[in-house]
């Protein structure tokens, strides 16, 4: 029996990252999460158990100079990202990102030839994105970071900028939705084109948890393309994999194993009028996909202290919206999940980003003779009709599907399922 090779992440708090799941696609192995702090994951590479490694961006620098030797991606770039142990137990080092970069530009079909860019962020990943820019021809790359062409604060310079890329870690699970930068400044700075907001061809973000970083939420509502960073995290896994156990990965497999990944992380957020069937249909829907299922109204009491209808009475519905909106951001910066949310949470503007970010967002539509009133303050204050006629348009305008609960539960969910399966281009769970 050949003896079991060691493969890993190594880093601080690898507690954002999907890698076990997609190295198990790819490469068909296990690959573990390697949390360690620096001293410790320098004394590992040098001293322990391994065969090849991935290296988390918060300790690069400490790693790279126990390497003995490294690719030409490493020396174009100057940053590395994965090891390999050779059976002399000298350790090559390897950069991923260059080629996880350049597949991402070519999936989204972006060309960056004689075009000006900003960078934001100017660790790692910053300079494999640079160097990949460079060699594609840009006119001008300006890298904005502490160690970059200018800092942060000096951003304005650049709004002329036709493509921005986020390679900072600013806003990546947990701490989402938060942004490095507004994008709005350039957004309406530069040339107009008809179709798309003034002044960026695209956003190109790295991040791939959550799926809608804070950056790339507000550039959604600003008009402007956003490249996700999920296919160039699959490139890299696909690259490791062919360095760890040389086998070829092949195009199909990554694209595969993309779509699979995007529809397991994602979260299904069911929206829709007050006993129109959310828990219900959530709760099967979970059940069926073996997922946690979360009521987001049975986890408001206890944040608060005391039932709905007491903090209706008590303190008002603004008080509960707050307490609603704490309470979804802390459950949806999760993904994997089936959440049913409370009826009014449409109602609260700031809740879209809270559910989008991790979610395909799906209405429950019910007819409106078959819904009640019973125990809930606002159908009772001020009459379901009234609320539905309130509330419907924004429904509609939060879904990415609506699906009609008009049959059995069991159906019902099964709906649900094929409609999300269908946003990722999936025909089954298999």
């Amino acid at each position: 029996m050949a003896e079991q090779r060691i493969y890993g992440l190594l880093g601080e708090d690898l507690s954002y990252s999907y890698s076990p799941r997609i190295h198990a696609m790819l490469g068909g192995y296990e690959y573990k999460l390697m949390e360690m702090s620096r001293e410790d994951a320098a004394e590992f590479v040098k001293h322990g158990e391994w065969d090849g490694l991935n290296i988390s961006k918060a300790i690069q620098k400490e790693i790279m100079p126990l390497c003995d030797a490294f690719t030409d991606a490493v020396r174009k770039v100057g940053s590395v990202n994965a090891l390999v142990k050779r059976e002399d137990g000298t350790i090559v080092g390897h950069n991923t990102d260059y080629f996880g970069f350049s597949y991402l530009l070519n999936s989204y079909g972006i060309d960056v030839m004689g075009r000006k860019v900003v960078v934001l962020g100017s660790g790692g990943v910053a300079k494999a994105v640079h160097a990949v820019l460079q060699d594609r021809g840009a006119y001008e790359v300006v890298v904005v970071g502490d160690e970059g062409d200018v800092p942060m604060e000096r951003v304005s310079e650049h709004y002329d900028a036709e493509y921005v890329v986020n390679a900072t870690s600013v806003g990546v699970y947990p701490n989402c939705p938060d942004s490095p930068v507004d994008l709005e400044p350039f957004a309406r700075t530069g040339e107009l084109r008809e179709g798309y907001a003034d002044g960026l061809f695209a956003l190109i973000d790295t991040t791939y948890n959550p799926a809608h970083s804070g950056i790339a939420l507000q550039a959604e509502k600003l008009g402007i393309p956003v490249a996700g960073g999920l296919p160039m995290f699959v490139a890299q896994a696909k690259a490791s994999v062919e360095l760890f156990t040389g086998k070829d990965v092949s195009a199909s497999q990554m694209e595969a194993v993309q779509r699979r990944i995007a529809f397991e992380t994602a979260n299904i957020v069911l929206i829709g009028m007050p006993s129109g069937g959310k828990s219900t249909i959530g709760a099967l829907v979970a059940q069926k996909l073996e997922r946690e299922f979360i009521d987001i109204d049975d986890y408001i009491p206890p944040a608060a202290g005391k039932s709905i209808p007491e903090i209706f009475a008590e303190d008002g519905e603004e008080a509960f919206r707050l307490i609603e909106t704490k309470v979804t951001g802390d459950i949806c910066k999760e993904g994997g999940r089936v959440v049913a949310c409370g009826g009014g949470v449409v109602t609260q503007p700031r809740n879209y980003d809270l559910l989008h970010q991790n979610g395909v967002i799906v209405m429950l539509r019910r007819p409106l003779e078959q819904l009640i009133s019973d125990g809930r303050p606002m159908s009772i204050s001020k009459g379901v009709p009234r609320l539905a006629r309130e509330r419907a348009p924004r429904y509609v305008s939060w879904a990415d599907v609506i699906v009609d609960n008009t049959l059995s539960p069991d159906r019902v969910a099964d709906r649900v399922i094929d409609t999300v399966l269908a946003c990722f281009d999936l025909d089954t769970l298999a």
